[in-house]
């Protein structure tokens, strides 16, 4: 960034976006939304949740917080026998091409008790002011041995004011909301709710070296969260 530029930022600062609801954001986001990872940052979660994967081969995946199925396609890939999808959007649900889907909240899941292997939920439950709901309902749908793997964005950067953004087809660029939960919230929720922390990943984008997210410089910040809890 020039001088000039750093003094007319400095001057008149960009306008921060509208933050809109987590429903209202994906019902304008959905028609846009490819079910793969579309920028550097999901990369890096993606490529941090897959790290986590326990085997999948024959298993039972809920993929909580769907979307448009993108991790469901990505355990139907690595061998589960079968795999659900659950979103509370409908437009992104409407998107989505996985065989089993249902719209529902990860605060009330409409599965039995200790009927699933693998639970993969990425970059939702940050959109909720509470964890505990959503883990608990976890926890129940688990089997006894059975896994959650869970992502959401950094909280160092969110505290930090990076804020998660889109583009809508309106051209306009919107916040989505979101809260941030530290490490020992969701160590806490997990412990109520009778779940383990097993690992936990913090992954940079571009590794150590110096990266640009949201048009700042953040040396070596990590970008993303991502945790394995096994029931």
């Amino acid at each position: 960034m020039s001088m000039f530029s750093r003094i007319l930022r400095c001057l008149f600062p960009p306008a921060a976006p509208a933050t809109l609801s987590s429903l209202d954001a994906y019902q304008r986001w959905a028609a846009a939304y490819p079910p793969h990872a579309h920028n550097a940052l999901m990369q890096a979660e993606e490529a941090a949740m897959r790290a986590l994967f326990p085997p999948m081969a024959g298993k039972v995946v809920l993929d909580l917080a769907c979307g448009t199925g993108r991790y469901g396609l990505l355990a139907g890939a690595a061998g589960a026998q079968t795999v659900i999808g659950l979103d509370n959007s409908a437009a992104m649900l409407h998107q989505n091409a996985l065989p089993l889907l249902a719209l529902a909240t990860s605060e009330a899941i409409p599965l039995a008790g200790e009927s699933v292997d693998v639970v993969l939920c990425g970059l939702a439950l940050g959109h909720l002011p509470h964890l505990l709901p959503s883990i608990a309902e976890i926890s129940r749908v688990l089997k006894p041995g059975g896994y959650a793997l869970i992502s959401d964005f950094h909280p160092f950067i969110f505290l930090n004011g990076q804020r998660r953004t889109f583009t809508a087809p309106d051209g306009k660029t919107y916040a989505v909301e979101h809260y941030a939960h530290l490490y020992a919230d969701f160590h806490a929720a997990g412990r109520d709710a009778g779940l383990q922390v097993e690992e936990v990943l913090e992954p940079r984008l571009g590794q150590d070296a110096e990266v640009r997210f949201a048009g700042e410089r953040l040396p070596g910040t990590p970008v993303i969260i991502a945790y394995r809890l096994r029931k």
